[in-house]
């Protein structure tokens, strides 16, 4: 088994302006997308379906901010429009534009950790490693 990369935590992580400010153990994905039913005059079905903008709804877990993150202060209630970089052997897998909706933190003695971040990001982008 050789040349086989096996993601680790370190290949999941947050980013601000080309920073890395933590690093997350898990994440799952929905793509959302709307669309629109359109009708002709007098018609019972619809004659087309215009589809709308999509949207990634990001659930992460157990979030751990960097040494440097947490040195320069670094606070993640006041984040805005950072991403979210998920290395697969093959891939990177960008999500970007991320604002958070729901965070849950937890912590014990020494620790900095996040337990539950929901985030909706704007675009997902794929880059060959």
């Amino acid at each position: 088994m050789t040349g086989i990369k096996v993601p680790t935590t370190a290949d999941i992580y947050l980013e601000v302006d080309g920073r890395r400010v933590a690093v997350v153990q898990s994440y799952k994905v929905t793509a959302k997308r709307s669309s629109k039913a359109i009708y002709a005059f007098g018609q019972e079905q619809p004659v087309a379906t215009i589809r709308g903008q999509g949207r990634y709804i990001i659930e992460l877990t157990r979030i751990y901010a960097t040494d440097e993150a947490i040195r320069d202060g670094v606070r993640f209630l006041e984040l805005e429009d950072f991403s979210l970089v998920v290395c697969k052997p093959d891939r990177s897998v960008i999500y970007g534009g991320c604002q958070w909706s729901e965070i849950q933190e937890s912590a014990e003695v020494g620790g900095n950790v996040m337990e539950k971040v929901t985030l909706e990001a704007r675009s997902r982008v794929e880059t060959a490693q």
